[in-house]
């Protein structure tokens, strides 16, 4: 099991020299054999072994897990070395420097390769030219460049450029005109006033390009080069062609939170009055985006989807409980700020609407106690968890059978309606608040509330409680659909003017299920697959654009609305009309 190490004949060693030798093991084998002696034959404890040999505690017990289930355990053995060669390299090495000579790119070496039948990837090409001592090669022009198939230069936006001029063309993004009714109707286009512009790319122009984005489920904003070339997108910005994805990153870092939050408080008063934003309840959630990639500016927060800590930016999310659509986002939010949060959406909708939010619904870990005392003191009602500490927990099993009482729930789709509960007054902070111990709800362990609402029946409190879920459902129809996860960039600016963007989308898709029969309740993602992804045939006359959809299952639904047929002046297209009708198969001639 055990090779003895050889030692050459010579002078004698110290015995501090030979106790170090067993106390201060070099070898990889031998501390472990030296680890494990002193854990099972001397006694020792882990966690002072694993400190003592360099450990941690948990790699440590992973090492004895496996020395348990060994068959024949050796130490001191030297490592068996893998290949020192590398024979595809080895083979292609003088053909990569009689290219590299003749001043070919690395791609260029590597599809020479490839079409000779050794491949090489333009990593494995570089490091091979690296080793032997070239430099990388100064960036060529086109022009110099060897004759293959390149992309299209394509018109840089400038929105001095858009034409109106009468013509026909097919788009891929027709879909997104369904929602030109609502932004012209809801004077959307001066939520603009306050963001940065140019002569080229004036802020509203600006804003609709990055809307678009976000309504067509576009994962990544560096994506948009596969829709440069379509003319409906730029119509539809009101710019002669969509801008580059460079553009989009570098705008949108340009807007700071200020600018962010008076943007989203100018969509709330576009917005009021209408369904889409009731305001008689909320649900309230953080939610980690997950970053990869190197930055000392991110912090590490919890991301559920992975259960750990991570790199992310943290998010605070507000959405409304009648119509389930965003009403707030933040994301410029630092370690200790979140307890904080919750009060800046208050101050937020109190300066938008002039009045404090009229009932909040939230997690157990969206604020302290101190902050549950100052909503009391602010007379907002609020329902919240309350963590299962192992004191609350021993209170709820002493607690006699006699005690409890059955409640059913009016939830005629819910599976458990009959839970049990059990109700006391506590003070906490100095405030007097409602406690709920509730069982057989479906958790294995018992649900606890706290609210401040002291008079409202427990099945009105359980109930609505329950529908605090549906700020789940949203959040997981954003990740999947309006891609909130898919950060592009280590600037929480960023992020922040892209969750404004996805309170703006998630309220249009909403107005767009209102108005079609069948989908009131129908996720974005739905609305997106049945009626919003659909190529269209575009004339532009001289008196109106008509946008022709081509025949579809879920046609019947758009035509059944009162979207069709009804010309809608857009003031980014000096007042020309825009009529939805569908395509006949033949191409439509501009109205004179």
């Amino acid at each position: 099991m055990c090779n003895v190490l050889p030692m050459a004949i010579g002078a004698p060693k110290e015995l501090i020299q030979l106790r170090r030798f067993f106390l201060q093991p070099r070898l990889p084998k031998h501390r472990q054999y030296e680890a494990l002696r002193a854990y099972l034959l001397e006694g020792r404890p882990a966690k002072e072994v694993a400190r003592a040999f360099g450990y941690s505690l948990n790699s440590f017990h992973v090492l004895c897990h496996h020395f348990r289930r060994e068959t024949q355990p050796a130490f001191f053995l030297s490592p068996r070395h893998g290949p020192q060669t590398q024979p595809k390299k080895s083979a292609a090495r003088d053909l990569i420097v009689q290219l590299r000579k003749q001043n070919h790119s690395v791609y260029e070496i590597s599809q020479t390769l490839k079409d000779r039948h050794c491949p090489l990837s333009p990593t494995g090409v570089r490091e091979v030219l690296k080793t032997e001592g070239f430099a990388p090669l100064p960036r060529r022009r086109d022009e110099e460049r060897p004759q293959q198939p390149r992309p299209t230069v394509e018109p840089v936006a400038d929105v001095r450029r858009f034409s109106l001029a009468p013509r026909n063309f097919t788009t891929r993004c027709g879909g997104l005109f369904l929602f030109v009714a609502d932004w012209v109707g809801l004077q959307a286009h001066k939520l603009a006033a306050g963001l940065p512009g140019s002569k080229m790319i004036p802020a509203e122009a600006a804003l609709r390009a990055g809307l678009a984005l976000k309504l067509w489920s576009l994962e990544r904003k560096s994506h948009v080069m596969a829709l440069i070339a379509d003319e409906g997108l730029a119509l539809f910005a009101g710019l002669n062609a969509f801008p580059k994805k460079s553009y989009l990153s570098e705008y949108s870092c340009r807007i700071d939170h200020r600018k962010t939050t008076r943007f989203l408080a100018r969509w709330h008063q576009r917005i009021q009055g209408t369904k889409l934003l009731p305001g008689e309840s909320f649900n309230l959630d953080f939610h980690s985006v997950p970053f990869y990639g190197e930055d000392p500016l991110i912090e590490k927060h919890y991301v559920s989807a992975r259960s750990r800590s991570q790199p992310s930016v943290l998010v605070f999310l507000a959405q409304d409980a009648g119509s389930h659509v965003f009403c707030y986002a933040n994301a410029d939010l630092r370690k200790g700020e979140e307890a904080e949060e919750i009060f800046q959406f208050i101050a937020f909708w109190q300066r938008a609407h002039g009045k404090l939010p009229s009932h909040l619904v939230f997690d157990s870990k969206l604020t302290t106690y101190e902050g549950l005392a100052r909503l009391d003191k602010m007379n907002i009602p609020f329902i919240t968890l309350r963590r299962r500490s192992p004191k609350l927990l021993k209170e709820i099993v002493l607690l006699p059978r006699s005690a409890w009482r059955t409640i059913e729930l009016d939830v005629p789709t819910r599976k458990y309606r009959t839970p049990r509960v059990y109700e006391q007054t506590l003070t906490l902070v100095g405030r007097s608040l409602r406690q709920l111990f509730v069982q057989d709800l479906g958790h294995d362990e018992p649900t606890i509330l706290l609210t401040n609402q002291r008079h409202t029946p427990a099945k009105a409190l359980l109930t609505r409680y329950a529908q605090r879920m549906l700020i789940e459902n949203a959040l997981s129809d954003a990740v999947r659909f309006f891609h909130i996860d898919a950060l592009s960039s280590s600037v929480g600016l960023k992020v922040d003017f892209d969750m404004a963007l996805l309170v703006l989308a998630s309220g249009l898709y909403r107005r767009i299920a209102q108005r079609m029969r069948g989908y009131a309740d129908a996720q974005a993602r739905q609305i997106f697959r049945d009626l919003i992804d659909m190529p269209a045939e575009v004339t532009i006359g001289e008196k109106e654009v008509a946008v022709s959809f081509h025949r579809r299952a879920h046609l019947p639904i758009l035509l059944a609305s009162d979207l069709m047929e009804k010309p809608i002046a857009v003031p980014w297209w000096n007042g020309l009309p825009l009529r939805l009708t569908t395509y006949d198969g033949h191409q439509n001639t501009p109205k004179t």
